[in-house]
This record gives structure tokens, C-alpha cells and sequence, in this order.
């Protein structure tokens, strides 16, 4: 709605004044009106004239043009124009809908990327939910979303975790047999976090890992699952991949559409590479490197004097490879803030390469997950602290509930607490807000949901219903109108939703529908708190916003991924 009066105003101007001019209407005050614009004071120097008397003009020939959409439109101050939509407008503004901005557009998102033969932590969750509620928003606004996961099979920390292991096992494959399921990750875990102490303390150790690294490459050049090595590698590789499987099932997110490890990148990489030897890379000491300083960057390695891909190299491989299996239009890859210079770097030599591919590359970052003493977790000094010592703490601090409500409210708790911040800062993430029912948490909401669930069951909506309500399909009638002063601040409120959505659809940043479902649910507080439901004889009237209003909370929460429990 806010759009189509935008052009519909635009309209009026040209008509008016024959100038062509982009109007911008702004959320106001309830007591000022719903929208404001200042286009009049805009067009004061171009027209020569004084904005109140621009206004005037524009205010005359709205209200004659668009009485069925403006009740009122005033003219403030200066020459600020305030515009008072009818009820009709706003019950139609309240409909939920998420627009529609790219419908059948095919996009590659790429999130998570945890390595093998390492546990997930912190930074692993947080990538994982942002990633999973942008591709949620993307698809909701008619995209086709493809789920790209990126992650180190083999390299270095693989051959310090195979180190440690032949460290306790020696070459007795069958001992592996001795791990549990459930011990497996944080086995494996351990085992890299001691290989990487032995790489930085012992130089007889180092050059061990060193040969490993080499070795581990052989095994996929060779194909090779029958040696002793290799039959190592493969059980631990699965008991990785297993275990993020159940994880992401555990948080409730999206499944992946494909997984890519390095080992599979690392040859289409190194071809891309080889093949632009001189135009683009050039050797430098044995090695292959890309001369960033030509763009304003850095130079970095992407063959290794020893002929091994570097990470680089392996970027942009799975650029190709997935321009292969998706043709998409548009690719985005999360990671943490860390790796903004690198991946310029990368960019930068896909677009030597191939400049219409490079031109489809969104880089967005996040920020650091920190606790109390807000020390950066680094996995391989082993003070890491790993994705499910979160969600087991947050889960002990959700108390009175039966299991499934208390994992709906722990996840509720993680993701809002992730979400409500704006993507690319550090967040300071603290249990006790996190599942507070009294803050901006996402308890709170929840909690806000499964109240008005109950009311309305109080006033005859049963299960069925209740969940027929809940289908964004539904809409309320035309006799939705004529509203009291408390009611028509919340219809208000509730037509900004398609506003919030729009914004972190086009933005994508999720935050902006955190920050309005809270102003949301404290609006029906308000509204609940002065004006009776429940045998008022406006109860019809106040029912039906009840309705749109639960709706409103379900269809916003569920694009966040965060579960709405009807009873807590």
C-alpha cells in the first residue's frame, strides 16, 4: 500500500507541476496520521515556490483523487504533508503478505561450512541460523533457494587430528570400533585439538603432520579406501558428516541441498587456476599467486610451491562447480567478518576470470558470538566453545516445561537472541535475557503467541480452527471495520508487517522483523491491557484483530525459524 500511494502521489506532482519526482512516505506519529512526506519541501527550489504553498496544491488534489485510500491529509510545520488512511486501507495493509521480489530468480546460498574432524561451535550455530532464516526470507519473497554447504575434508586440520589418532591407536583401524556414536564428535574433537599442539610444539611431530597432509590428498587422487590410512580417514570423515546432519536437524533448520567438501573443489580449482597462468596468476617462488595490490588488495597464494590448491584455489572451484549444478542467478556466501579481505581477494580473480560470474558473488559476514569475558573462540587453541554447549545451557535455563515446548523455546531463545542483532557486528550473548519472558527475547514472543492462542480458544476457536487461522491464505472480511481509537493503533501496527518484511527481504538482514514483531506484541499489550475482548460488545470487531494478530506473530516468527508453541 505504502508504494502504490507513493506513486500515486508521484502522479499527482507530475500532473501538477509536470516534474518527475521520487516520493518517499515515512511511518509518523499515530497522533500526526500514518505517513508522512516532506516532498513538498523537496520541490521548493525547484519549482520556485514555498513548500506550504507546493503542499497545498498536492493536498487539494489528493484529497479529491484519493479519498477511498486517505480519510484525512493535512499539511504541518514547514510544508510536511501528513496522510490518515481509511479503516478499508488498513484492514487491507494487515493482510500479512510477504512480497513478492524474486519470484523465480535462482539463488546459491552458501552458510555453515563447518570442517570435518572438528566439532561445530559457536560461530558454526550463529552462520547456520542466519544463513537458514536468509534463504527462508528469499524463498518466501518467490526465489528458488539452493543450500550450498562448503567444508574442509582435507588440509592441515585433518592431518592433525589423523596424527593424534595414529598417536593412540597406532595403525589399528578396528580400535575405532571401540568409540560411541554420541562420544564420536567430541573424540575427534579432542584428537585435533592435541595435533595442533604437537604442530606448534614438536618439529619431528610437524614434519609428520606435514607428510600426512600429502598423504590424505593421495588417498582421493588414488581413490584409495582400502590402506590403512585411508580406512582411518573415510570412518572418521563419516562421523562427521553424521554428526552435523543431526545437528542441523537438532536446531530445526532447512536440510542442505549439497555438501562440497575441499576434496571435491580442490581440482576444478586448481584447473581454473592453471588455466589463467599468466593473464591472470603468476609463479612466485615455486608457487601460483594472484597479485591483489593491481585492484588495491593483497597478493595471496593459490597453488603451494608443493602443487597443493590453497583454499583460494578451492573457492573457486566450488564457484564453478555450483554455477554448474544451479545456474543461478545469484550466489551468497556468509562467513565471519574474518574473511571479508580474503574473499575480495578471491573475488577479485573470478572477475579477471569470468566478470559476468563474479558479478553474481554476494559476500556477507557476521560478527563473533561472545560470552562473559568476551574472549574470541579459536578451535585450535582448544578453548573453543562448541554449538552444543549452547544449546545445552540455554536449554537448562528453560524450566516448567514438558520436552518438546522446552526445545521449542530453547531454539526460540538462540535464534531470536542471533537474529534481533544487525548482521556483521559481535554479539554479547547472555542465557539469562536470552529466555526471559519479559525482554526482547524470543521467549517473549513466543509467549505473546501462545497467549493469544488462548483467548481465542477461551472465545470458541478450536484446534482445527485455530490452525486453519493460522494459514497465510486466510483473510479477514470487509466488515473488519470501523475502528475505536486502541483498535486502530494495533490494525496499524499490524500493516507495518508487509513493510518489515519488505525491508529485510531487500536488505537481507533479518533483524528488521525482529525489532517489529517486538513492537508488535508490547502494541497488543497495550491494546489488551484498556480494552476489553471477551463479552465486550465489541467483541466481534476485537476478535477479528485478535486473529489477524496471531497470524501476523505466526507468519513472522516462522520466517525467523523460530517455533510457535500454542500452549507454554
Amino acid at each position: 500500500m505504502r508504494q502504490q500511494l507513493e506513486q500515486a502521489i508521484a502522479s499527482i506532482i507530475q500532473e501538477l507541476f509536470a516534474v518527475e519526482v521520487n516520493v518517499e512516505l515515512t511511518r509518523t506519529e499515530p497522533k500526526f496520521g500514518d505517513y508522512a512526506t516532506n516532498v513538498a519541501l523537496q520541490l521548493s527550489k525547484q519549482l520556485g515556490k514555498a513548500p506550504r504553498d507546493i503542499a497545498t496544491e498536492i493536498v487539494a488534489k489528493i484529497a479529491d483523487s484519493l479519498g477511498q485510500q486517505v480519510a484525512e491529509v493535512q499539511i504541518a510545520g514547514p510544508g510536511f504533508i501528513n496522510l490518515t488512511l481509511t479503516d478499508e486501507v488498513l484492514v487491507s495493509a494487515a493482510s500479512s503478505v510477504v512480497p513478492q521480489l524474486h519470484i523465480d530468480q535462482k539463488y546459491v546460498l552458501e552458510y555453515s561450512c563447518p570442517n570435518a574432524f572438528k566439532e561445530l561451535h559457536t560461530g558454526h550455530l550463529y552462520n547456520t541460523i542466519v544463513g537458514d532464516t536468509l534463504g527462508r526470507l528469499l524463498e518466501a519473497s518467490g526465489a528458488v533457494v539452493y543450500r550450498a554447504n562448503f567444508g574442509g575434508d582435507v588440509g592441515l586440520h585433518v592431518a592433525k587430528c589423523l596424527y593424534s589418532i595414529q598417536q593412540q591407536i597406532g595403525q589399528d583401524v578396528t580400535a575405532l570400533k571401540a568409540i560411541a556414536e554420541a562420544d564420536r564428535p567430541g573424540w575427534l574433537s579432542a584428537a585435533y585439538v592435541a595435533g595442533a599442539k604437537a604442530y606448534e610444539a614438536d618439529e619431528a611431530a610437524k614434519l609428520a603432520i606435514a607428510t600426512l597432509n600429502g598423504e590424505v590428498y593421495k588417498i582421493h587422487a588414488d581413490d584409495d579406501h582400502d590402506s590403512v590410512l585411508a580406512q582411518m580417514y573415510w570412518t572418521c570423515r563419516t562421523w562427521s558428516y553424521d554428526y552435523f546432519k543431526a545437528f542441523y536437524q537438532m536446531i530445526a533448520v532447512a536440510p542442505f541441498d549439497k555438501y562440497y567438501p575441499e576434496s571435491a573443489t580442490s581440482e576444478p580449482g586448481l584447473a581454473v587456476v592453471k588455466a589463467h597462468i599468466g593473464d591472470v596468476f603468476e609463479e612466485s617462488d615455486g608457487a601460483v599467486v594472484y597479485k591483489g595490490e593491481q585492484v588495491g588488495l593483497h597478493t595471496r597464494v593459490f597453488i603451494t610451491a608443493k602443487g597443493l590448491p590453497t583454499y583460494e584455489a578451492k573457492d573457486l572451484g566450488v564457484i564453478f562447480l555450483e554455477i554448474g549444478d544451479f545456474l543461478y542467478d545469484q550466489r551468497i556466501i556468509l562467513t565471519g567478518n574474518d574473511q571479508s579481505q580474503y574473499m575480495q581477494v578471491v573475488f577479485a580473480a573470478l572477475a579477471a576470470i569470468d566478470p559476468e560470474l563474479a558479478a553474481k558473488q554476494t559476500h556477507m559476514t557476521n560478527g563473533t558470538i561472545r560470552f562473559g569475558g568476551g574472549q574470541k573462540m579459536s578451535s585450535r587453541l582448544g578453548n573453543v566453545t562448541r554449538a552444543v554447549d549452547v544449546l545445552h545451557e540455554v536449554g537448562a535455563a528453560v524450566t516448567s516445561h514438558d520436552a518438546a515446548t522446552g526445545q521449542a523455546i530453547t531454539l526460540g531463545a538462540i535464534k531470536y537472541s542471533f537474529l534481533k542483532h544487525r548482521l556483521g557486528g559481535d554479539i554479547a550473548f547472555n542465557i539469562t535475557d536470552s529466555v526471559s519472558l519479559e525482554g526482547n527475547s524470543g521467549p517473549y514472543l513466543q509467549y505473546a503467541f501462545a497467549r493469544v492462542c488462548s483467548i481465542l480458544r477461551k472465545a470458541g476457536c478450536s484446534d482445527e480452527q485455530l490452525a486453519a487461522l493460522l494459514d497465510p491464505a486466510t483473510q479477514e472480511g470487509s466488515d473488519f471495520t470501523g475502528f475505536e481509537s486502541g483498535e486502530r493503533l494495533l490494525i496499524r501496527k499490524l500493516g507495518e508487517y508487509t513493510e518489515a518484511v519488505e525491508k529485510s527481504i531487500t536488505e537481507l538482514l533479518p533483524h528488521h522483523i525482529c525489532s517489529y514483531l517486538y513492537d508488535l506484541a508490547q502494541t497488543f499489550n497495550r491494546f489488551y491491557e484498556h480494552n476489553r475482548v471477551l463479552g465486550d460488545a465489541r467483541e466481534t470487531t476485537r476478535l477479528a484483530l485478535l486473529r489477524c494478530y496471531a497470524r501476523t506473530l505466526h507468519g513472522g516468527l516462522t520466517l525467523l525459524g523460530i517455533p510457535t508453541p500454542e500452549k507454554m
